[in-house]
């Protein structure tokens, strides 16, 4: 009766790992320096497959299933960066460069046989976005969209101070306060930090949201890389800066930010700029958070473009 049993479980887990797979035949994982990184691809469309970058560093991709409803136009491609959401997680700092996310993407997208592709990084996804351009080139990739991009911690961090300059003059001492102090992990930090958040982070009500339970985002990857706050560069990122060689970028381009965006609009104007025949859209009356605050906008936007692009080279 043991061995009858023992058979009888064996052949249910292949039938449910069967099923399993049958029901998400689209996402899976793939092996990058460091561990397995989880990856879906949503939508069956003729168009060229659409590769996006979430932020962070340290973030997770689930807020790009509100691209999803592309997918009849062209396939959806998400993945969370190895570290967070629900790729491994590693306990190793040295993972946590530049370099190793732009070898990760390269192994990703020989995985997936993306031989042609657009590619979209939002915040520090356009960074890593822009690093990998650089460094690999651009053959095969038709498009790239630097959605409120980081792209020069120098200038991120001049906006910043700018931004901040604004804010009520009781919550700028308490920031300048506890910098000095090396507090910035105290409550009255982060109630302080959570103003200038509300105004050019979040900003607003979500009118979409997405499903990111069992996808966690990695605070760890984010102070090393980044810092304690979105104004604070105190990681390895702290002279990130691609500014002087985004003229090297021979694909069509599309900026997008936000009209209160902590990605200022008036530097991602500067950056367009740099790149002959590269377009600028700002969306009105949303910040950082432009794709939950706006998503029709932001999917009518990035339709447009990615059609565009595709209707010249036809």
């Amino acid at each position: 009766m043991k061995k009858l049993t023992c058979i009888i479980l064996f052949f249910l887990s292949i039938i449910i790992v069967t099923a399993v797979k049958a029901d998400h035949p689209n996402q899976g994982f793939i092996d990058v320096p460091g561990g397995p990184v989880w990856y879906k691809i949503s939508g069956v469309g003729k168009g060229l497959p659409l590769l996006t970058l979430h932020g962070g560093p340290g973030s997770t991709s689930c807020n790009y299933s509100l691209l999803e409803p592309l997918g009849d136009q062209r396939p959806i491609i998400r993945y969370d960066q190895l570290g967070s959401g629900r790729s491994g997680r590693p306990d190793n700092l040295s993972l946590w460069t530049v370099d190793r996310f732009i070898e990760a993407l390269s192994i990703i997208r020989q995985e997936l046989q993306l031989e042609r592709f657009h590619l979209l990084g939002h915040s520090w996804g356009a960074a890593l976005a822009g690093a990998y351009l650089l460094k690999k080139g651009t053959s095969g990739v038709a498009s790239v969209i630097f959605s409120s991009p980081l792209l020069s911690t120098p200038l991120w961090i001049e906006d910043a101070n700018y931004l901040r300059s604004q804010l009520p003059q009781d919550i700028q001492d308490t920031l300048e306060f506890h910098e000095a102090a090396d507090t910035t992990n105290s409550d009255e930090y982060r109630a302080a930090s959570k103003v200038f958040y509300e105004r050019h982070l979040t900003r607003g009500i979500a009118k979409e949201k997405a499903n990111c339970a069992g996808a966690p985002w990695n605070q760890v990857i984010y102070e090393h890389m980044w810092g304690p706050t979105e104004f604070l560069a105190t990681g390895n990122l702290i002279d990130f800066d691609l500014s002087d060689q985004l003229y090297k970028i021979d694909i069509p381009v599309l900026f997008i930010t936000g009209e209160y965006d902590e990605a200022r609009p008036e530097t991602v104007s500067k950056f367009q700029k740099m790149i002959p025949n590269s377009q600028f859209i700002v969306i009105k009356d949303v910040a950082h958070a432009s794709l939950s605050r706006a998503p029709d906008d932001y999917r009518r936007i990035l339709k447009g473009f990615l059609d565009n692009v595709e209707s010249r080279n036809q």
